[in-house]
């Protein structure tokens, strides 16, 4: 059986330890799969996880109940790499122009069923143009499709990590995928 994160967050606030491991088996790879692709480096990934999960650990006395953890959670990974972005400094750019960002590869992940080994090539081909168009995407814009579309979060939750109305997020996960579908169109 599966506790409740406020269920965990409430034994955590109690001293209990495992309930804090069984948060970071939870979140650990939706939260690195999310930096990963936004990052584009495995490595510093690995960091800023560990990073966001020592930040909530020590801020969960702040944590609200009447919100879900997960949002939360990624709310703090997200300003992680809001962080990471300026320190790179990354340009600045305007929706209505073109996106010419080439950031390292990072991975998508298909379902794997028993294909036959053509089926297999095939599939590697178009997760390597998704993957090739998708960090072309403006990071702001990738970082919401990454949320809705790979993560599966509701646009509710985005807008709550984001502290964004709602009709903006929609707006924005649409511009990613306009964005992915014309890169794509080039690619075919």
């Amino acid at each position: 059986m599966q506790l409740d994160d406020k269920i965990l967050i409430e034994n955590i606030l109690n001293g209990d330890r495992k309930a804090f491991e069984m948060i970071i088996r939870r979140y650990q790879r939706p939260l690195l799969n999310y930096i990963g692709r936004m990052v584009g480096d495995h490595e510093l990934a690995l960091d800023f996880t560990q990073e966001v999960f020592m930040k909530s650990y020590t801020s969960l006395h702040l944590y609200q109940s009447q919100y879900k953890f997960s949002t939360w959670l990624f709310k703090i990974a997200s300003n992680l790499v809001i962080d990471f972005w300026r320190k790179k400094k990354i340009d600045s750019f305007s929706l209505d122009q073109e996106a010419s960002y080439e950031n390292h590869k990072p991975l998508i992940q298909i379902p794997g069923n028993d294909h036959s080994i053509g089926k297999k090539y095939e599939l590697q081909e178009i997760r390597e143009k998704i993957e090739h168009a998708l960090k072309k995407i403006p990071p702001v814009l990738r970082e919401l499709f990454i949320w809705r579309h790979i993560n599966e979060f509701s646009y509710e939750e985005i807008a709550e990590i984001k502290d964004m109305p709602i009709g903006t997020i929609k707006n924005r996960v649409y511009q990613a995928k306009e964005h992915l579908r014309n890169l794509l169109k080039e690619e075919i």
